[in-house]
């Protein structure tokens, strides 16, 4: 798949908030947008403000025994991944725009619960088919459920809300779909039109009820729902392009309109997810939403893992990572311009923490602050002012990039087995928002910055870093300092096809075995007790 066109990467904008921010997505994900930060000239990377701001009929299919259980641990993801895949589970016929689509009225749902398919099609008939998502021998999926042909019916169309631009659906349920036998992860349900071309995927979580010895899959759905324009509005943008048309809440209870209603996860999460597989380690899958809502969840936790696009954070998720660090879980963000807006998770027509309510530059008018709540701005912002470098190590720094990737500390144990020496560049694979070190923000120290990359944004002379600290608690933090990262774990060739941003195999090659040799040193236990940082800030930056 060609990922200029479905790999979301930015969130500046010159021109504003919302055109931009919508551009990237559509240049990274079928549609794309873009924030700016207003405080740092030049390069926009924040929200810019108001004034900028633009900012067929098939029986059920076996699913198999239940998956093995392996102690603690939980089930058994080596085993999982031994049984064959399905490699046809790609949406091949797409139809046109509203030929088939749908939601889920839960974001997540435990093994053997179940949840309300909402599904809108002008087609008499349509399936169901639940593909469980993850390395399969290269097949990325395995085909654990089918329905039987379900009636078609064309839901209504959705209104919207005259005070904050919710797109609302209000669809009757299609179908219940039961999870029994269902092992945890992440998949998308596949609806195929009959009678008629057309094919769309909905995702769903079927989450871990506990993590303990356990490496976190979160799948970021604030942020795939913040840039889904689905109905016309998203969180950047309305159907003027401006910024001030924008979203103030939008609802899960729509479909996802990027990726053939994969919304972000293919390009995010997927690579990641396919290669964390592979290897075998013991993990747990869970949404941010759960994150935010289960105090405990991520209690005894080997790792978290935040994957490619992890921008919306609610307080109580910040809070709840944070204490799981503090705790010694090993923290890995792989991506860039994570943690950015602070959000709020309000309840919808089908249940509580379905609305992901975000006023950006316009907090004061939001009711929920009037009420008490925390502003919904960047973490950064006031009020309430808490930049994302205290919890990551880095801090965002701009949008947009296309850089060459600088190793910069070879002998780091994270480039072992790389081949990678000091200098060595990888074109494109900084891009096309990117972190930094910042010891103008709240840093934690001992600090290693892995990699330090020339960027020029928008005509503001920068750089780009990867960087690793460790904690008292003996858990190590891991930012790769570029929103590229997990979509380079798919890269072959020599990029001179475009895909991937113009990605090539040595860029693939380096970003897996740097993301392998974190994965098992993070699943081994608090990484910060083998693997202590040795600050270098002063050697890469001076002064």
């Amino acid at each position: 798949m060609d990922q200029e066109h479905i790999s979301g990467d930015g969130n500046g904008t010159g021109n504003g908030e919302g055109a931009g921010r919508r551009r990237f997505l559509a240049l990274a994900t079928v549609a794309a947008t873009a924030a700016g930060l207003g405080t740092v000239a030049g390069c926009a990377n924040g929200d810019g403000g108001e004034a900028d701001g633009a900012g067929p009929g098939e029986s059920p299919a076996p699913s198999g025994s239940p998956a093995k259980k392996d102690g603690p641990q939980g089930f058994d993801v080596r085993a999982e991944n031994a049984r064959p895949g399905n490699a046809d589970w790609q949406v091949t016929k797409a139809g046109p725009a509203r030929a088939i689509e749908g939601f889920a009225d839960r974001v997540s749902v435990l093994p053997g619960e179940s949840f309300g398919l909402h599904v809108s099609t002008t087609a008499p008939r349509f399936t169901v088919s639940a593909y469980r998502m993850g390395w399969y021998g290269g097949a990325r999926a395995r085909l654990v459920w089918r329905s039987e042909a379900l009636p078609g019916v064309r839901q209504p169309d959705h209104t919207v809300d005259t005070a904050t631009r919710t797109v609302r659906t209000r669809w009757a349920r299609s179908t219940t779909v039961e999870t029994k036998d269902w092992p945890e992860g992440c998949y998308l349900l596949r609806l195929d039109a009959q009678g008629g071309e057309g094919q769309r995927f909905v995702p769903v979580t079927v989450r871990s009820a506990a993590t303990a010895g356990r490496t976190v899959v979160v799948n970021a759905v604030a942020t795939w729902q913040a840039y889904n324009r689905w109905g016309g509005y998203g969180s950047y943008d309305g159907p003027s392009g401006g910024y001030a048309s924008r979203s103030l809440a939008v609802t899960f209870d729509r479909p996802y309109e990027y990726d053939d209603g994969a919304g972000l996860f293919l390009v995010y999460e997927a690579p990641l997810l396919a290669l964390a597989e592979r290897l075998g380690i013991p993990l747990a899958y869970t949404t941010t939403t759960d994150v935010a809502r289960e105090k405990r969840l991520l209690e005894g936790a080997s790792a978290v893992l935040s994957l490619g696009h992890d921008e919306y954070w609610s307080p109580e998720q910040r809070a709840h990572i944070t204490a799981a660090r503090d705790a010694g879980t090993n923290i890995a963000i792989l991506g860039a311009n994570c943690c950015y807006r602070r959000i709020r998770l309000e309840a919808s027509d089908l249940g509580p923490d379905r609305t992901v309510v975000c006023y950006k530059s316009s907090y004061a008018q939001d009711p929920g602050f009037k009420r008490g709540h925390p502003a919904t701005v960047d973490f950064r912002s006031p009020p309430g002012a808490d930049p994302e470098s205290s919890l990551l190590g880095v801090i965002y720094d701009g949008y947009p990039v296309d850089a060459p990737y600088v190793v910069t500390h070879p002998g780091h144990w994270l480039f072992e087995g790389t081949g990678a020496k000091a200098g060595d560049s990888f074109p494109h694979l900084v891009g096309v928002e990117y972190d930094k070190v910042n010891t103008g923000f709240t840093t934690p120290r001992p600090i290693e910055i892995l990699a330090h990359s020339p960027v020029v944004c928008d005509g503001r002379p920068s750089h780009q870093d990867t960087a690793y600290y460790t904690t008292p608690s003996g858990a190590a933090v891991f930012a790769t300092g570029t929103m590229r990262w997990v979509e380079a774990l798919d890269a072959t060739g020599d990029g001179s096809s475009k895909a991937n941003h113009g990605l090539d195999a040595r860029s693939g090659a380096l970003t897996t075995r740097v993301t392998e040799n974190l994965l098992r040193a993070f699943a081994a236990g608090p990484a910060g007790r083998t693997h202590p940082a040795q600050d270098n800030v002063k050697a890469v930056y001076g002064g």
